[in-house]
């Protein structure tokens, strides 16, 4: 049975002492391993490439210092600018539906924290990614370079247009929902490849897994998923 998902991305997601700032990096890698078991593992993430990068990938050097210790914590956090960075089983979650392979080149939109770029990094060649806000895709392309992923490209824009100079692409994976497929995404994505996206109006949105045939999209599965934005500057408009 197809697993089904449900965002819930409330203002003020937080963990107990979420107001500490430092852990010891120990205690970090010792969560990180709880994560994997009890957030991913015992909710069907079997992909051992997939988890092994959650294991590996240090989540607390994603978030703003003041949510640190909340890091491993099972839910969203903010990062400012009305954003969040994913709970951990979405991340794993959208990273998996695309069986992604060493040699794949993938494009992102919707940066953010980087996170889940730096995930998408430790299991493809290559990974283009885009976040629109610019104070965000400064930071992530920072702690992404300080963290060593060389095979990242980082800027900041229209995710929409997607990146042509580094099409086609063997996968998409898009986290920041459309009212419909963007064209230029459908046009960058390789015959054959896979891209994952939500779509759909601000509370009734789907996940998409789509595959791309004799040059056009095919629905391969719809996920069922509720979007509840964080409170915040996106929903005071």
């Amino acid at each position: 049975m197809r697993r089904v998902l449900q965002f819930l991305i409330l203002a003020g997601v937080a963990a107990a002492g979420c107001g500490q700032t430092t852990a010891p990096a120990s205690d970090f890698a010792a969560e990180r391993q709880r994560m994997v078991q009890q957030q991913l593992e015992a909710r069907g993430i079997n992909d051992g490439r997939v988890l092994a990068a959650m294991a590996k990938v240090p989540r607390e050097e994603f978030v703003p210092p003041e949510s640190r210790a909340a890091s491993y914590a099972d839910g969203p956090l903010p990062i400012g600018y009305g954003q969040t960075i994913s709970q951990p089983y979405i991340v794993a979650f959208m990273t998996e539906e695309l069986r992604l392979k060493p040699s794949d080149r993938v494009l992102e939109i919707g940066t953010g924290s980087g996170y889940q770029t730096a995930i998408l990094a430790e299991l493809v060649a290559e990974v283009y990614t885009i976040e629109i806000v610019e104070p965000l895709a400064k930071n992530a392309e920072a702690t992404l370079q300080r963290r060593g992923y060389k095979n990242v490209h980082a800027k900041a824009g229209d995710g929409y247009k997607g990146w042509p100079e580094g099409a086609p692409f063997d996968a998409i994976i898009v986290t920041c929902a459309p009212d419909r497929v963007p064209q230029p995404l459908t046009d960058q994505l390789k015959d054959g490849g896979r891209m994952i996206i939500p779509v759909g109006e601000r509370f009734a949105q789907e996940l998409y897994l789509l595959e791309k045939k004799n040059g056009h999209l095919k629905e391969s599965a719809v996920l069922p998923v509720r979007f509840v934005p964080m409170a915040g500057e996106a929903t005071k408009k």
